[in-house]
């Protein structure tokens, strides 16, 4: 509840609207207890008292009744009207909307069939045909009012429904024995759940307007009892002569559907589950840089030199260090491999060269990254951008989730072009054919004008490459494009991509999690555990000789042919957590050389033989691996 406040306050115009509902609210709980007239008591003589009158702050009325009071009061009625009538929609609609969705079939048709015959008639034409068949009310008001909104939540609870309905987990509690009701109660409402109370929250207000409405035209609130709408009908005679009597209740009626809305907007985005990591707003177009002290100079004439990188993801009061000090180069025409394992930091070091981590939560609060001569980090928007797919360019692990799905792959190509060079439509279509055919896509003159869908997973991934080598770039950085892969298109893939680093002198950054891969492709190789390097050197001398333990292990874990009976021995326990990271060394815990000292202590990446550095007090001293 805590989070969920915290990060309501960050969006200002919520947090306006939270502070307007809230006193309105406050108002209208404490109304008995305020020393106020009675809000039905007539007195003709002093009807159409203007505002800070004797006794009526806010005037009287046509009957000479206490606008304060029965402002108050109405308001009191017209908030509960509003809230009963969510209430009872969302739930009926809410309830509605799941069992279609689940069920699908024969029984999705019938009920969502019935919903569109409702939503075929104008909301408020059937509200009033409502209450005009249950007469005149306050009761068969909030009925006709929560009937013509159970469509609305059952329309989009069913959508969201049928989407988590054929999920695997839902197919995994079918599997493990559990009945239907039961899946709806634990699997299925949780997930809907969030949606429903956004829902609730951007509909109250309307719900307030439509009872407003119907007492209003005489149909809601019966005299002598008050609510806003009621109190907007008795005065529109006297609209012109005594304006008061209409501004009081509309002014109300204005500031409470405002306010909601307003706090409505800002609990859709607290509960919604992409943006609890602090973020109530999209992305920035660049991560946002905290640098304290002095800026680390380039250690290396390198094309690329990475300094004392540092990346955090700030969520709530929690701060996960995902990189934590990294020291990298890269030549040109090398290519450099970064391995570890899952949650280690690779992707996050490369996201952070360009300023491509999400701005909130990311942000990186030390270091420099030199491209050229040039530091990145704290760059201008306009200079990133002018090298973001010119000179660095980056491919993504899943080509499927990169390339858009309604637009064709030369569409997209001629898109990357034409971003940083001024070609025409023809010249660029004429230069995606020959990106096209040399990543090796047969037939690439019919293939520009495929759409994703209609591809491979291999040859999207050469789409992919092909659309980050459109600009001639001096670096790529390939974030695990061949894991989603079989070994087959795995292997075309990597020989595309050696054949054009030969071809093009490219430099390469390559991230992946096979050693296989790294002996493949890569000059060197640098290791990755709790965001930092472990190990770093030549690719055959890493993999033939590994000086830190957590390298010798993962060696371990790659299995091999022809090389006789080798148990292969998985890394015990599970990597620390980067937002309680241990003192020392973080692969002290799992590993069985560790000493004191190594818990004592930050640990230096040290040189340990030409070309090789390693994070270890106690280095690896076996023999020479056979690879």
């Amino acid at each position: 509840m805590r989070g969920f406040v915290t990060l309501l306050a960050r969006n200002r115009l919520a947090l306006v609207g939270l502070i307007v509902i809230g006193c309105v609210a406050l108002l209208a709980l404490i109304t008995p207890l305020l020393p106020l007239a009675n809000p039905n008591v007539i007195d003709t003589p002093n009807r159409f008292q203007p505002p800070f009158s004797a006794g009526a702050v806010l005037g009287t009325d046509h009957l000479g009744r206490d606008l304060l009071s029965r402002l108050l009061w109405g308001t009191r009625l017209s908030l509960a009207m509003g809230l009963a009538a969510a209430m009872i929609a969302a739930t009926i609609g809410s309830a509605i909307g799941i069992i279609a969705g689940y069920y699908g079939g024969r029984t999705d048709n019938v009920i969502m069939r019935g919903v569109d015959m409702l939503m075929g008639f104008p909301y408020i034409l059937l509200a009033l045909a409502i209450v005009a068949a249950l007469g005149p009310g306050l009761m068969n008001a909030l009925i006709a009012v929560a009937a013509v909104n159970v469509p609305f939540f059952a329309r989009n609870i069913r959508g969201i429904t049928v989407g988590i309905a054929h999920k695997e987990f839902v197919d995994a509690a079918r599997l493990s024995g559990m009945r239907n009701r039961e899946i709806i109660l634990s699997e299925v409402l949780p997930n809907v759940l969030p949606v429903i109370v956004i829902a609730m929250s951007t509909t109250v207000g309307w719900m307030i307007l439509e009872t407003a409405g119907l007492s209003f035209l005489g149909l809601g609130s019966q005299p002598p009892q008050a609510d806003l709408g009621s109190m907007l009908g008795e005065a529109r005679s006297a609209l012109i002569t005594h304006p008061h009597t209409s501004i009081v209740p509309g002014a109300m009626i204005l500031v409470i559907v405002m306010g909601i809305n307003l706090l409505g907007d800002g609990v859709r985005d607290a509960l919604d589950p992409r943006l609890k990591s602090g973020a109530l707003s999209r992305p920035m177009p660049a991560t946002t840089v905290d640098r304290h002290g002095p800026v680390p100079v380039a250690q290396t004439d390198s094309l690329l030199d990475i300094a004392g990188l540092r990346t955090e993801f700030r969520v709530r009061d929690r701060v996960y260090k995902a990189v934590g000090g990294v020291d990298l180069h890269v030549e040109r025409g090398e290519c450099l491999g970064i391995i570890g394992e899952s949650g280690s930091g690779k992707s996050v070091t490369a996201l952070s060269v360009m300023g491509l981590v999400a701005s909130p939560p990311g942000v990186i609060t030390g270091g420099a990254v030199h491209f050229d001569g040039t530091d990145l980090i704290g760059a201008p928007y306009e200079v990133l951008r002018a090298l973001r797919g010119r000179r660095v360019a980056y491919i993504f692990q899943d080509p499927l989730a990169t390339l858009h799905p309604l637009y064709r792959v030369g569409d997209q190509l001629i898109e990357a072009i034409q971003t940083h060079d001024p070609l025409s439509k023809e010249a660029a279509r004429t230069r995606a054919i020959d990106l096209l055919k040399s990543v090796r896509i047969p037939n690439a003159e019919s293939r520009i004008d495929s759409y994703p869908y209609e591809m491979s997973g291999g040859m999207r991934q050469r789409v992919g490459i092909a659309m980050a080598l459109a600009n001639d770039p001096d670096v790529i950085i390939a974030d695990e494009p061949t894991t989603a892969l079989d070994v087959t298109v795995q292997a075309q893939i990597l020989s595309v991509l050696s054949d054009l680093r030969r071809a093009r002198g490219l430099a390469i950054i390559f991230i992946t999690h096979d050693f296989g891969v790294v002996g493949q492709l890569c000059d060197r190789v640098a290791v990755m555990y709790a965001g930092q390097i472990v190990e770093e050197g030549p690719t055959e001398a890493v993999l033939r000789n590994p000086h830190h333990p957590y390298t010798s292990r993962l060696i371990d874990c790659v299995p091999t042919l022809g090389g006789g009976q080798r148990k292969l021995a998985a890394i015990p326990g599970l990597p620390p957590v980067v937002d309680r990271l241990p003192v020392g060394c973080a692969f002290a815990e799992r590993c069985d050389k560790a000493e004191p000292a190594c818990r004592a202590d930050a640990i230096a990446l040290m040189p340990t033989g030409a070309g090789r550095k390693t994070r270890c007090l106690f280095p690896e001293t076996k023999q020479e691996r056979i690879v």
